[in-house]
């Protein structure tokens, strides 16, 4: 069977595998309602199975976990779920540090729950199996670090469908990346070269459900067929009025009339995005890290 043929079977298998894992407790505890922003199309949808009732519930919880554990059997079926999300050359380029102290997880990334993964974008395993057959392996460039944040991101995302499924609310936060990131590597014992922390995952239940459903923005802008499309005047003018209209719930913040502004995306330029309204003059703590964890090509060459 030639390359090609093998990386599309293992694809289709990792699809139903993760399928599979993700129809464990067809009692969904969350809301289940489409948000306003999909547009009913959901509701016309024929065969709306058990898994897509799972994603149309995913929420993001702030902060507002309640003291109530997952059980060590959850969190084992979570992992295994995460792990059979699709990956490049099944090389499975990920770390995932699960933590359960508390405190520990408010140091780490700012928020507190039953359970934190942190998933991290990790060549280390690849590397010493290597070198254990005679083998030299160098992923220090900037397409490895690439591979690895994509085949990262796809697991935390299984783990989070996978916790919802089971009545799990979640907080996928890049909280790890604010303050000073070298505690990432003090406090969980990181290796020092080919492995960057990416994304944390909080887990929990919380202690209230929240008021609505966050919306999405759909359409032009995000969908593009055959071909992308630009937006026109007229687009950018319906997208702006779409975040300014509060049954949408698209935006963070739902005083940003009360701080002087015509329009939510104003808000967010000015305020929230304020450190990016100029280009970057010089390396960010991200770009610094990279460089020190091995990712970033041809370095004092």
């Amino acid at each position: 069977m030639n390359q090609p043929s093998i990386r599309r079977n293992f694809l289709k298998q990792s699809v139903m595998a993760s399928a599979g894992m993700l129809l464990v407790n067809k009692s969904i505890r969350a809301n289940t309602n489409p948000p306003d922003a999909f547009s009913g199309a959901t509701e016309k949808a024929k065969n709306v199975n058990e898994t897509i009732k799972s994603i149309q519930s995913l929420h993001t919880t702030h902060g507002n976990f309640s003291s109530k554990e997952i059980s060590n059997d959850e969190i084992e079926l979570i992992k295994q779920s995460a792990i059979c999300a699709a990956n490049s050359s099944n090389m499975q380029t990920y770390s995932i540090v699960v933590v359960r102290d508390r405190e520990l997880m408010k140091k780490l990334c700012g928020y507190q729950g039953s359970c934190l993964m942190i998933f991290c974008a990790d060549y280390t395993r690849l590397v010493a199996s290597a070198e254990s057959l005679g083998l030299s392996y160098y992923p220090d460039n900037i397409t490895s670090f690439l591979t690895a944040s994509i085949n990262t991101s796809i697991a935390a995302q299984t783990a989070t469908i996978a916790a919802r499924s089971l009545g799990i609310d979640s907080l996928l936060t890049n909280g790890i990346h604010r303050g000073d990131m070298e505690r990432l590597w003090q406090l969980l014992h990181l290796p020092e070269k080919y492995c960057m922390p990416l994304i944390a995952l909080v887990l929990g239940y919380a202690d209230k459900e929240p008021d609505h459903k966050v919306g999405r923005l759909t359409g032009k802008g995000i969908f593009h067929e055959t071909t992308y499309q630009p937006l026109t005047k007229d687009d950018l003018t319906e997208i702006t009025q779409k975040y300014d209209d509060p049954s949408q719930h698209l935006g963070l913040n739902e005083d940003w009339k009360k701080a002087g502004h015509d329009h939510y995306l104003e808000w967010l330029f000015k305020e929230w995005l304020n450190r990016d309204l100029k280009p970057t003059a010089s390396e960010s703590q991200l770009f610094i890290q990279l460089k020190k964890r091995g990712f970033v090509d041809l370095q004092g060459k």
